[in-house]
């Protein structure tokens, strides 16, 4: 057993090798020439070995020291045998132990939990059972026979069995973890915590959808199983050795890093291969690495900003443009004293860019956060493809994540590595520049998201609201409902627009024109969708029109009528206004579009745009007036019903500095998705017919001549 320290092992390490770590206690019999075992007696009992006990000072000095510092170094541990006439190994073991120790005490603690928690499922299960062997018919008083119960004994049956599942699940996960650190217990509550997650274009039949769970036809997702007890130390060593690359690919400038097109930084191929092991073996044929790097102060302190990235579901909505889908499937270690210090977990995503035209990216993937000692936060993912070889794997993640500096009031310094290995020949021939540029899934857009999403949550926790932005929102409550309607609008959105492969996208034949792809939704029990059927359409193509020209025009109120056929040109007027960041793009707007025919309502649409330097957004969703007249008082809004449709605009490639004019993709014109969500059927159980496929077809079609002509106007006055 090799009892020597590496000081390069990090903390993470520690925590491994604990596991299996002897138990020697301080017991030392140094060797010694009297006491050659060649020339005992084979007969005579062995000696027994000598026990050192320690002085009331030297145990007060180390449980200090513990306190402080449970995993000293090698350097610290020569030091403290040092001060306290010890060898060095007594000092090892005595931390050893103790730590040890400790484990037991928290193991016991944890199981305690268990255990009462086990009992009191027990005594609700019995009470159940009780409840329903006395249960009677409400018409003749006899036993009661299945399919004469009332609604609340079916109730209490149903539970019922949900309490035995529950009582099992903790049964078997007591007994795993019997004499073992309970640090996998939180992933109990992660799916009921779990938000829930408006798919929007995305998820078919009576599927939920939360994020973090697999929904669709997801190959990977739904392949990927939970690492077994083999792979963990493989795990872990990747994991140590992917925070080690991160650190050095952040810190070093050239020549490993040369500047980008698009005031980035990219990697230097020959420079990283000469530098760095290949952790994860050799780049696979077929495949071409993708790398940048991008730095920002955003205006988040560096807890929050950890929080954000290691727990699934806010890291799922803060980069909902980006992350499609994704799930942890397991958690190793939760960190350490009440933080993710040391955290590991093993997870699966799903990157995307808002148009069906760009297959997604799936990883199956570690990611590992530590606080280094200058105070620096760093999360790290790597893919673990090698423990799982798979045919469907078109890209994998090698070191990257994020350094994050804590700042003075509440900013922090963030540097952002992305460094991936795909196979992107099936993008789409309009999309390419965009993609080999890396601004569709590099650093830049990583870091532009965060800041803008940053500069969003600042302005929703803001109190010194200015008066005009009020409107009709009555208070700061109902301020705070209408932006948490509009998130989920927003992941609503970007979660249905792309090409995952949870979406069942059907090409319409297309005669001279964009290919517009379709696809259905039945939606069933879910008080944030209207019920029925819903027909999902999307299309992708390119505007010699630079995308900033394209956003203002399509977020202006003004100009809605040139492109909205479903307003039937009624004068559209700003209710609300929130303004949610430093660019008076990003905004939430409630609009009224008042018809011209006075037989006809006034409708309510909420709107966000958001743009950065790496796309925009404009989404929108027709609202109940009274629906929104709760939320605009404080109300829940996760009762409001909405279809969001909109559009994602994109740069069609690294931004251009020539004065030559947009002549084709590439030069400085934009991608423009279009999707809408109809409701075409308000009964689930509906067949689709052939006609409403063709209404939306020609809707979509109808729009994107109209958006085409109104901005080629404005380009060319």
């Amino acid at each position: 057993m090799d009892l020597t320290h590496k000081p390069s092992e990090s903390d993470l390490g520690k925590i491994r090798d604990d596991e299996f770590e002897t138990k020697s206690g301080t017991e030392m019999d140094p060797p010694s020439g009297d006491d050659n075992e060649l020339d005992q007696d084979p007969n005579q009992r062995p000696k027994k070995k000598r026990y050192h006990r320690h002085t009331q000072r030297q145990i007060q000095e180390m449980e200090a020291f513990f306190k402080e510092c449970p995993h000293p170094d090698d350097k610290q541990r020569k030091e403290l045998s040092r001060e306290l006439g010890l060898e060095p190994l007594q000092v090892k073991f005595w931390f050893q132990n103790k730590r040890t120790q400790m484990k037991a005490q928290h193991e016991r603690h944890e199981n305690s939990i268990l255990k009462a928690e086990n009992e009191k499922l027990r005594a609700e299960n019995n009470r159940y059972k009780e409840a329903l062997s006395n249960a009677t018919c409400p018409n003749c008083g006899g036993p009661a026979a299945l399919g004469e119960m009332s609604f609340d004994e079916q109730h209490l049956r149903i539970e019922n069995a949900r309490l035995r599942e529950e009582i099992d699940r903790i049964s078997t996960i007591a007994a795993k973890y019997v004499g073992k650190p309970l640090s996998s217990f939180s992933h109990l509550s992660s799916h009921v915590s779990s938000r829930s997650l408006d798919i929007g274009a995305g998820s078919f039949g009576s599927q939920s959808g939360l994020v973090g769970e697999m929904y669709g036809a997801g190959d990977l997702l739904r392949s990927v199983s939970v690492p077994t007890e083999a792979d963990k130390p493989i795990i872990v060593e990747l994991a140590v050795a992917a925070m080690e690359e991160l650190i050095r690919m952040a810190h070093t400038g050239d020549p490993l890093w040369v500047p980008g097109e698009n005031s980035g930084e990219v990697l230097n191929e020959d420079e990283y291969l000469r530098t760095f092991p290949r952790g994860i073996g050799p780049k696979p044929l077929g495949m071409k690495s993708e790398a940048s790097r991008q730095s920002a102060v955003v205006i988040m302190n560096h807890i929050s900003l950890v929080e954000i990235l290691m727990d699934v579901n806010q890291w799922s909505t803060v980069f909902c443009g980006i992350v499609s889908r994704a799930m942890t499937l397991d958690i190793l270690s939760t960190g350490v004293a009440g933080n993710y210090n040391g955290a590991l977990q093993v997870m699966t995503a799903e990157f995307q860019v808002p148009s069906p035209l760009v297959p997604t990216r799936e990883n199956y993937f570690v990611r590992y956060c530590k606080q280094h000692t200058d105070g620096t936060w760093a999360v790290v993912d790597v893919s673990l493809d090698n423990l799982r070889p798979s045919p469907i794997s078109r890209s994998r993640r090698r070191p990257s994540g994020c350094l994050i500096q804590e700042l003075p009031n509440g900013y922090s310094k963030v540097i952002w590595v992305e460094h991936v290995e795909v196979d992107d020949r099936s993008v789409h021939n309009i999309y390419r520049p965009i993609v080999n540029s890396g601004i569709a899934f590099g650093a830049k857009r990583w870091v532009a998201t965060l800041e803008r999403q940053c500069e969003r949550l600042a302005s929703s926790m803001a109190s010194n609201i200015p008066a005009g932005d009020l409107c009709v929102i009555t208070s700061p409550e109902g301020r705070k409902s209408m932006l948490k309607l509009a998130e989920r609008m927003v992941m609503s959105f970007c979660t249905g627009v792309g090409a995952s492969t949870a979406h069942a996208w059907t090409t319409l034949s297309a005669t001279g024109s964009d290919d517009v792809r379709v696809m259905t939704r039945k939606s069933m029990d879910d008080p944030g969708r209207p019920p029925g059927i819903v027909l999902s359409a999307a299309t992708s193509f390119w505007l010699p029109v630079p995308p900033k020209r394209v956003f203002d025009f399509l977020r202006d109120e003004n100009s809605r009528s040139e492109w909205d056929i479903l307003s039937n040109g009624g004068l559209v007027q700003e209710m609300a206004h929130i303004a949610n960041g430093r660019d008076p793009g990003n905004c939430v707007s409630l609009l009224r579009v008042n018809s011209a025919n006075s037989s006809q309502s006034n409708m309510l649409i909420l709107q966000e745009s958001c743009t950065d330097s790496t796309g925009s957004y404009v989404i929108y969703a027709p609202v109940d007036i009274v629906a929104m007249n709760v939320v605009l008082s404080g109300g829940d809004p996760d009762y409001v019903a909405l279809l969001p449709s909109g559009f994602a605009i994109l740069p069609d490639g690294p931004a251009t500095l020539n004065g030559g004019g947009i002549m084709d993709v590439g030069s400085g014109g934009s991608l423009l998705t279009v999707a809408f969500q109809i409701l075409v059927d308000s009964v689930p159980t509906a067949k689709l017919s052939l006609g409403s496929v063709a209404t939306v077809n020609n809707l979509i079609k109808c729009t994107v001549e109209r958006i085409r002509t109104a901005v080629s106007c404005d380009q060319n006055p």
